[in-house]
């Protein structure tokens, strides 16, 4: 698998590579990066689950008039993330960028990396990126930006914080990221520790969302949008294309729920670009997908009433 060889260990496994910048705004500008609004600039592609994460929380957050965001073409090359102009995607319009590896060598022009990822913070002041960490743009967005953002959600709770925390590391090393140790895993017992652990994690959501309408509070927070972001590519992308084929998540009675009621919140549903997401897959990771054919299925109903309302 060329693109990701890099990133392959000696026994087959996909490892990930590890984020390059992790600097850091503040709201009291304290780390050099203060919070305002209109200086930052989100760089995202619709197709990417850690991109949709920040996406999500830009929008839920509301602050599409504080943050700005430019969207890169869905098929990747060898060159990378490329800004074009299409359905959903466009040119850079902050500094005319072709390709996003443009940002990481104009922050650090000696930066080397097996691939140039999204989501990217760029800072329009300095003209650097601030973080390319999924995890930490989410956060800032829920802190440092309070004073802009929309109170009446509250997507990071102080007093679920250790919580929140605890749990996104156990869902990000058994789905987030499990789904890739499957796909790219490189040996039949690298894949298959992949995909059973993938799917003993799956099944504990699905035991532990019987009872209760969200993961950790009576309202979504982090925790649960970056489980939706892996949940809504799962039939559609990781079933197939990654061989995580045991079950789809439309069998599980409860994770299949809660996926449509996810969907369903204000504001999320335009988050979604289907299309964007099967071509990016099925067209860009040609090592696993050789012909480029991008499957017309499947059919799933995410509007369809979930019944999850009177769960605590």
């Amino acid at each position: 698998m060329a693109q990701f060889a890099a990133e392959q260990a000696q026994d087959g496994s996909f490892v990930r590579q590890q984020d390059a910048f992790r600097d850091w705004v503040t709201a009291d500008g304290s780390s050099g990066y203060p919070a305002e609004a209109g200086r930052y600039h989100l760089y995202v592609s619709w197709a990417c689950p850690w991109a949709h994460r920040t996406i999500i929380a830009r929008r839920l957050l509301k602050l599409e008039n504080v943050i700005g965001m430019t969207a890169v073409d869905p098929v990747r090359d060898d060159r990378g993330w490329a800004f074009r102009d299409g359905d959903g995607f466009s040119r850079d319009p902050i500094n005319g960028f072709a390709f996003l590896s443009e940002a990481y060598l104009a922050t650090d022009p000696e930066f080397e990396a097996s691939r140039y990822t999204v989501p990217v913070l760029w800072d329009t002041q300095t003209k650097r990126i601030v973080s390319n960490s999924d995890d930490d743009i989410m956060r800032m967005f829920e802190t440092a930006f309070a004073a802009f953002a929309d109170t009446g959600i509250d997507l990071c709770p102080p007093a679920l914080r250790p919580e929140i925390d605890r749990l996104n590391e156990v869902i990000y090393e058994t789905v987030n990221d499990g789904v890739y140790r499957a796909g790219f895993a490189d040996s039949q017992a690298a894949y298959e520790a992949a995909a059973y652990r993938l799917f003993e994690s799956l099944d504990d959501l699905d035991r532990r969302l019987a009872d209760r309408r969200y993961l950790l509070a009576g309202h979504p927070v982090e925790t649960d949008w970056r489980l939706f972001v892996t949940l809504i590519r799962f039939d559609a992308v990781y079933y197939v294309h990654f061989k995580c084929n045991l079950r789809r998540i439309a069998d599980y009675p409860h994770l299949w729920g809660y996926l449509r009621d996810l969907y369903q919140v204000a504001g999320v549903a335009e988050t979604v670009k289907m299309d964007q997401i099967k071509r990016h897959y099925y067209v860009t990771h040609d090592d696993i997908n050789p012909t480029r054919i991008v499957p017309i299925g499947p059919r799933l109903d995410l509007s369809a009433p979930h019944g999850r309302e009177a769960l605590p």
